[in-house]
């Protein structure tokens, strides 16, 4: 202890010329792993990004390729992919864990920071704003993996963590959307649309009215996940939806520049290339799954006939010019060549490639390096209220939010995605109003409404940017419930993997939840992980709370 003192005291000496001694080393030279405070403002666009992929790949876009692969919009380009067989690797490299990093590491410590220093700058719309993300993620993490780490989260004194159950983080999240709509609510002090623009500049541009709408979707969502629970209330479905996102112009989406850094394009662009290469498990090798093009294109049972004209929006076509996806399984090479679709990019398929083009000249949708990626929207906000009232036996009610929710679809396509289609194969006025009006979409009285067409037209408008909010519908219906008034499959077609298409592991049931990260829950948490089950070979076909009765 001595020699650390004289060495001290000497070092203070030969300093002297540059500080005077008064000051402390540790003032000169700060702690690195020690909280620096920062203006709240430059916190927040990071948070923002982080809810889609942001510079470290960290986000939902990421994981987003391999639960596609779970809901069959995804397949991947060989046989027999983990995710196609709706297996789960659990390895060192982390495959599908962006969400987990996305909420612990990228949101976690930032938002609890900036949530504190608003609090003491009196700029409670950032309070409420990091609420609302953290209400978002807590409710996004839960249903992606189940139980996880609520109650010693983001506790840096800890270096192992207790698990809280699925039921304990949804009481949280509702909490925390009231909090963060009693701080949205709030004037004077700090609170200021222009300062909340500063780091919001990539969302909704401080409108503090439309965060609290968002705030409302992921209430909705609270009460819609639980339908299967003796205490699900339609009502409240229907009251947060009434106050959540009412058109496009509230959607909620992630914007991107789209310059010459990386980190500032689109996740799934060409400029990132996440969406090049191959093999069976890499998320570079999938093609639009054959199940979404079949609801396009007119071949599933459901809608048999009926060409859908946003197909030319959100999916790609062949040599052929025709709609076609990869079967779960199947790879692509089993599909003659010029009717192969082609991938994300334009890039054709007839000899399979995978490279990403120069620019995103032929990309559309959210395969552009500088499309939007939408968080929540008001199709979906349309499609929860007609599942809500069509239970509550509004048929009514159901039947108008349905029209809405198709027509809010076609609108989001035809304003912020009208880029780079086909000529020819543009969404006019006259085929929006054509496909409305057949009958076998919308049915000509609310008498004909049925769950199916409710659930596979919502399954239709969150293609890709909502596969994770899928996952969670198709869980709810356990994926092959049957629809009581027509007796057939909710989601009619639906082939869920069997035999020696299923992963080894899952003993023969379906995938029903992630595994915790590998690289810090399996190699610092393990004792925590064995008791909740977790090291079990079929934890991730373990049935969630929130679908259970």
């Amino acid at each position: 202890m001595k020699k650390i003192l004289i060495r001290t005291t000497l070092f203070c000496a030969v300093l002297a010329s540059a500080f005077s001694c008064s000051k402390q080393i540790d003032d000169a030279y700060q702690n690195p792993n020690a909280p620096v405070r920062v203006p709240v403002e430059t916190l927040l666009p990071n948070l923002i990004a982080s809810m889609a992929g942001n510079y470290g790949g960290h986000g939902t876009m990421n994981d987003t390729r391999y639960i596609g692969a779970y809901v069959q919009n995804f397949q991947f380009y060989l046989p027999l992919s983990v995710y196609d067989q709706m297996g789960y690797t659990n390895s060192v490299s982390d495959i599908g864990q962006s969400t987990w990093r996305m909420h612990y590491y990228d949101i976690g410590q930032n938002n609890t920071r900036m949530i504190e220093w608003a609090k003491e700058e009196k700029k409670w719309d950032y309070v409420g704003v990091g609420q609302a993300i953290f209400a978002w993620s807590w409710m996004t993490m839960t249903d992606y993996y189940g139980d996880i780490i609520l109650d010693e989260a983001f506790r840096t004194e800890l270096i192992t963590f207790k698990y809280n159950t699925q039921e304990e983080v949804y009481t949280h999240v509702r909490k925390l959307c009231f909090e963060s709509l009693e701080n949205l609510n709030k004037t004077g002090d700090g609170v200021s649309q222009a300062n909340l623009a500063k780091g919001d500049a990539f969302f909704y541009n401080g409108d503090v009215n439309k965060w609290k709408k968002f705030v409302y979707g992921v209430l909705a969502r609270y009460y819609n996940h639980q339908s299967n629970k003796s205490t699900y209330k339609a009502d409240s479905v229907i009251y947060y939806t009434n106050l959540s996102l009412a058109s496009t112009d509230d959607n909620g989406l992630v914007k991107f520049t789209a310059n010459s850094l990386s980190a500032t394009n689109n996740f799934f662009g060409p400029f990132r290339g996440n969406l090049a290469g191959t093999g069976t498990t890499a998320p570079t090798a999938i093609r639009q799954g054959a199940y979404i093009a079949n609801l396009m294109n007119g071949t599933n049972s459901e809608f048999a006939g009926v060409q859908d004209p946003r197909a030319w929006y959100m999916l790609r076509g062949n040599t052929n010019g025709t709609i076609k996806g990869v079967a779960a399984n199947k790879g692509q090479a089993v599909i003659t060549a010029n009717d192969r679709p082609e991938n994300f990019w334009g890039v054709s398929q007839v000899v399979a490639s995978n490279a990403a083009p120069a620019t995103d000249a032929n990309c559309r949708f959210i395969f552009r390096n500088s499309a939007p990626f939408p968080i929540l929207t008001a199709s979906e906000i349309q499609f929860m209220k007609a599942e809500a009232a069509f239970r509550k036996g509004d048929k009514a009610t159901a039947y108008q939010a349905y029209k809405d929710g198709i027509s809010a679809s076609f609108d989001m396509l035809s304003t912020t995605y009208n880029v780079n289609i086909p000529v020819g194969k543009e969404i006019t006025p006259v085929n929006k109003l054509a496909y409305m009006s057949n009958t076998a979409v919308v049915p000509a009285t609310s008498a004909g409404l049925t769950l199916t067409k409710i659930m596979l037209q919502k399954y239709i408008a969150m293609f890709a940017h909502g596969a994770l909010e899928t996952w969670m519908d198709l869980r709810r219906f356990h994926y092959s419930d049957l629809d009581a008034q027509t007796g057939a499959q909710v989601y009619k077609d639906f082939v869920v993997p069997t035999a020696g298409d299923l992963y080894v592991d899952n003993q023969g049931l379906t995938v029903q939840r992630v595994r915790p990260r590998f690289n810090s829950e399996y190699v610092w948490n393990i004792l925590e992980l064995q008791r909740i089950g977790a090291t079990g070979l079929d934890y991730h076909t373990k049935k969630l709370w929130v679908t259970e009765p």
